[in-house]
């Protein structure tokens, strides 16, 4: 569920993500090339584009671990950048394997989350397991991550990025490693999240996931670079 939004400028046409001419660099190879586009509260933005185009790039530029190397992306009204907290207080995101403590259930690490983001323990506990519960696999909250199968794992993670009131979701192929069914249910879980006035980026390679979701679809070309004669 999406949470309140801290107070803050809003763009002239409400875009909760506005991105302009963004464009990033790792070192001095170019992961990404110029893209540009706008999201509104409640639309889920679906991103495509070959492997490599840069959609785990643009995510990260947008979870503010990443600046662009030309253009800006504000969402909430901020720029985009993790060590602001008004910034990481709108902002949930699933971009790689969270960082899981061995020695914690999955209900000790809802709790957890809970505790950072201003939830009771008994709400985060709920958050979560709601999650596992939809996916059926709801005994897993007593269980430790390296109990878990990778489809599991993948189910937690989600459930974790779930559990935290966020007015922003980031996913990064989150139907990794769930069969049909459960993709089926991601995608009700997320059209949930973005009925309750959530805005959601999802890169996927799921046809069914992203047409579930309800929202525009934003393609990311390759990335071309020049080489000296």
């Amino acid at each position: 569920m999406a949470k309140k939004k801290p107070a803050s400028t809003p763009e002239p046409d409400d875009a909760v993500i506005q991105v302009r001419g963004v464009t990033a660099v790792i070192g001095e190879t170019p992961v990404l090339a110029k893209v540009s586009f706008k999201a509104r509260e409640g639309q889920a933005v679906k991103l495509l584009g070959a492997n490599g185009a840069g959609k785990t790039t643009l995510l990260r530029v947008l979870a503010g671990t990443l600046k662009p190397a030309t253009g800006t992306a504000l969402v909430g009204g901020y720029p985009a950048d993790e060590k602001d907290p008004s910034f990481r207080a709108l902002v949930t995101a699933l971009i790689g394997p969270p960082p899981l403590a061995h020695n914690l259930t999955l209900s000790e690490h809802f709790a957890l989350m809970g505790l950072s983001w201003g939830l009771s323990t008994e709400e985060a506990i709920g958050r979560g397991g709601r999650v596992l519960d939809a996916f059926g696999v709801g005994a897993l909250a007593s269980r430790f991550p390296h109990e878990l199968s990778s489809g599991q794992q993948q189910m937690a993670a989600l459930a974790l990025t779930l559990t935290r009131p966020a007015d922003i979701i980031l996913l990064d192929e989150p139907e990794q490693r769930l069969d049909a069914d459960r993709v089926g249910v991601l995608a009700a879980l997320l059209e949930e999240e973005r009925d309750d006035g959530a805005t959601l980026v999802v890169a996927s390679h799921s046809v069914a996931l992203r047409e579930a979701l309800t929202g525009p679809t934003v393609t990311l070309t390759e990335v071309r670079t020049s080489h000296a004669d």
